[in-house]
């Protein structure tokens, strides 16, 4: 499980809960993460370009595919990373970068399903008595 805090950008990892024991839905903090993330175009199309391209990209290749410069595609990667939908791996002075699928699956569906319809358990009502009753004059 990856917690992040966007106040002071930092990640922290811990461990995954047993298999028997439901993941907990994504918190609004999270969320908010993963959708600033990915409000820049660029980042998206990284996403992509990780998710068809095998799911492991060097980053040379990675800036490659772009117009703008390497140091801007290196800073567009280290949001991706601190969001927690990239993990880097280094080899020498090479960096290689993963998407974390499970991840975004979890949060982005997560939030979907805060979209569905609630069901007649999940409706709220009041339960205060009506203040104002039908057809009576004030």
């Amino acid at each position: 499980m990856l917690t992040i805090s966007s106040k002071a950008k930092l990640c922290s990892v811990s461990p995954d809960p047993p298999p028997h024991e439901e993941i907990p839905p994504p918190t609004l903090e999270a969320i908010e993460t993963v959708f600033a993330a990915l409000s820049h175009e660029v980042r998206r199309h990284i996403v992509q370009l990780l998710s068809h391209l095998g799911g492991e990209l060097p980053s040379g290749y990675l800036a490659k595919r772009f117009p703008h410069s390497w140091p801007t595609t290196t800073r567009h990667l280290h949001v991706l990373e601190a969001a927690g939908l990239v993990s880097v791996r280094h080899e020498g002075r090479n960096c290689v970068y993963r998407l974390e699928r499970d991840r975004l699956r979890h949060i982005v569906g997560g939030w979907l399903e805060l979209l569905d319809p609630p069901t007649p358990e999940q409706t709220w009502r009041s339960p205060a008595p009506r203040s104002v009753t039908k057809g009576q004059p004030r």
